[in-house]
């Protein structure tokens, strides 16, 4: 199998580390039971029960599933940027220390870098290259 086949507007976030624009993503202001996957591999990465209202213009999750994401420094030496480990998607980028949650972590991430799964529906198949 391949990955999903992406938009040009998704290739510019997922493999050129681009950025949506702030309060415009589908996710931002969204709460349904589910799982978030990685919009090129299918990969589960993060349950809406770990988002929350960060008030920062993109979806925010203060967990991920374990071994989900990878955290690599990036180009700016500002910030932390997360990509899904199965296939190195962009997703956003992570910041601590804002005390938001319990946890104190905010992974910030572009709607068009995940898909949402509605609780009780069956995942698909996690693709490879």
């Amino acid at each position: 199998m391949s990955f999903n086949i992406l938009t040009s507007e998704e290739k510019k976030v997922i493999d050129e580390k681009g950025t949506e624009a702030p309060f415009t993503g589908e996710y931002d202001n969204f709460f349904v039971p589910g799982i978030f996957i990685c919009r090129k591999c299918n990969s589960p990465l993060f349950s809406s029960k770990a988002k929350f209202d960060a008030g920062c213009g993109w979806p925010a999750f203060d967990a991920d599933y374990p071994h989900a994401l990878q955290r690599v420094a990036d180009l700016d030496g500002q910030r932390v940027e997360i990509e899904c480990a199965h296939c190195h998607a962009h997703l956003g980028h992570v910041f601590e220390g804002e005390y938001l949650t319990n946890t104190n972590t905010r992974h910030c991430v572009n709607s068009l870098s995940v898909r949402f799964i509605s609780e009780g529906v069956k995942l698909p198949p996690v693709l490879n290259e």
